[in-house]
């Protein structure tokens, strides 16, 4: 009897311990949310709904060279790290002067040393640029870049700039490089 016991008790152990589960590691690259208004989530008020979101992974540079090397020049990028970064409207709006409906859509960029082409697409859930598909794009913008070598930004950051009620400045920037897409909300 004292067998079976022994015996159950072992199973039992093998049984608990192979259904225990562990958290994956952290991710090198942390996730952000940008809102439109700015800090919306903090200073929300009752009845206020955002008029943009933007979720993405915000990479360190570590010492490394990033434009033209990291992220080569003249390819398609993700825009940050990890999965694709994801922009949503809540409301019909203009990116760079465009229409674009309210929706969400992958957030891509093609850099280059004096201007990036910005790039909305419909596919979504994707990592990173590799299933890119040209042939979903929603829209392209190119904008210019600006570089400061004052500023200097360690993550990958985008964060939407108030340039009136309606209306915002994306920024999307990293090291000493930064673009500002100008966008407005009906």
């Amino acid at each position: 009897m004292s067998k079976n016991i022994i015996l159950s008790i072992a199973l039992f152990l093998v049984v608990i311990t192979a259904q225990a589960q562990t958290f994956r590691g952290l991710d090198k690259s942390p996730r952000d949310i940008s809102y439109f208004p700015d800090n919306f989530a903090h200073d929300r008020k009752d009845g206020e709904k955002p008029l943009a979101k933007v979720s993405y992974s915000r990479p360190y540079a570590n010492d490394r060279e990033i434009f033209g090397e990291l992220v080569p020049f003249g390819k398609v990028s993700r825009a940050g790290a990890d999965e694709a970064t994801e922009i949503t409207f809540f409301t019909d709006a203009k990116l760079g002067g465009k229409a674009v409906k309210a929706g969400t859509y992958s957030l891509y960029t093609i850099p280059d040393k004096t201007e990036w082409t910005i790039i909305l697409n419909k596919d979504l859930d994707f990592w990173g640029a590799y299933k890119y598909r040209e042939s979903e794009d929603v829209l392209r913008v190119t904008v210019p870049v600006k570089s400061d070598s004052n500023e200097y930004a360690e993550n990958f950051s985008i964060q939407f700039f108030s340039t009136g009620t309606k209306a915002a400045d994306l920024m999307i920037g990293w090291a000493n490089t930064v673009v500002a897409v100008p966008v407005t909300f009906k």
